[in-house]
């Protein structure tokens, strides 16, 4: 009698590290699409950047209700109220007024090139903040989507003296965004969810974003169902969607390659204003796109 021979068969699992992947490019074509709707919204920009927030609130409320009962005992360890969870619902919210701003007083290829900027200073302060080493990799595809980028928005940057009120606040983008990787990803490794985290900084972000909308601006409602529909659109697809993708996956993977991808960002942007706009785009810009992908496949993680 021939006895079978049972061999063990290693069935390959998916990376841990593949879904947080997929969320952070996710998120970063969320958030790309956002210039678009600050455009349509019909209110000010402090107040759209208000709006944002506040709309995506009883979504977010939801999310972190779901996975504190999916994993409530973990969630109930979890630090309350840590000081970098206000720290990035303040630098998020002049993130917020900044980029709004910029979208509004400079063209949109300023805008999203200098907001781009944001990955520079993570991988500089990375290391001396959160204690993350930043590989010689992460360098090069640094470089490589500055590149990218400059290629992508150069035909469309302009150096008009019209738009250096703008382009100072795309700068301060870059800067507040930096501040909000490394402030989220500090927040997630303490062992907080990404849900709760993403409510209880959004709670912050949104009553500073009140106050300066109540005092800039006063003008809350939009006229049309058009502006109304944008306001929502930026509140569920940008914030609920790109922030809560971004904050999910800086648990997994670090500020430094999590701000990398960010660069996808202007590739939306890009294809956005060429599909919605009727902006033609170049063989320069297309290959710029194409950099900017290379460079943050090359740099993902390895497992």
């Amino acid at each position: 009698m021939v006895k079978a021979n049972h061999q063990s068969t290693h069935v390959p699992t998916a990376s841990p590290l593949l879904l947080p992947f997929l969320a952070v490019l996710a998120g970063a074509t969320a958030m790309g699409i956002s210039p678009i709707f600050v455009r349509l919204a019909e209110v000010g920009p402090l107040t759209s950047a208000f709006w944002r927030v506040a709309l995506a609130l009883p979504i977010i409320a939801l999310w972190a209700r779901a996975e504190r009962n999916h994993q409530e005992a973990e969630q109930d360890n979890a630090p309350q109220w840590s000081p970098a969870t206000f720290v990035a619902g303040a630098v998020f919210a002049g993130d917020l007024i900044c980029w709004h701003l910029a979208i509004m007083h400079t063209t949109i290829a300023n805008a999203t090139f200098l907001a781009t900027m944001a990955p520079v200073w993570v991988l500089l302060m990375s290391g001396l903040v959160l204690k993350e080493h930043v590989t010689l990799r992460m360098w090069a595809s640094l470089g490589l989507c500055l590149a990218g980028a400059a290629a992508l928005t150069g035909s469309s940057f302009s150096a008009n003296p019209e738009h250096l009120f703008g382009d100072a606040f795309g700068i301060l983008t870059s800067v507040f965004f930096g501040s909000y990787f490394l402030a989220m990803r500090a927040a997630r490794t303490s062992g907080i969810g990404s849900g709760l985290l993403m409510f209880r900084s959004s709670l912050i972000t949104a009553a500073l974003l009140f106050i300066a909308a109540w005092l800039m601006e006063g003008d809350f409602l939009p006229d049309t169902v058009k502006g109304l529909s944008a306001l929502i659109a930026i509140a569920l697809l940008s914030h609920a969607g790109g922030q809560g993708l971004l904050a999910y996956a800086l648990g997994h993977l670090s500020a430094a390659y999590s701000s990398l991808v960010i660069f996808l960002e202007a590739v939306v942007a890009a294809g956005v204003a060429w599909i919605i706009l009727s902006e033609t785009l170049t063989l320069l810009q297309i290959a710029g796109g194409a950099i900017i992908l290379i460079a943050v496949l090359q740099a993902r993680p390895n497992r």
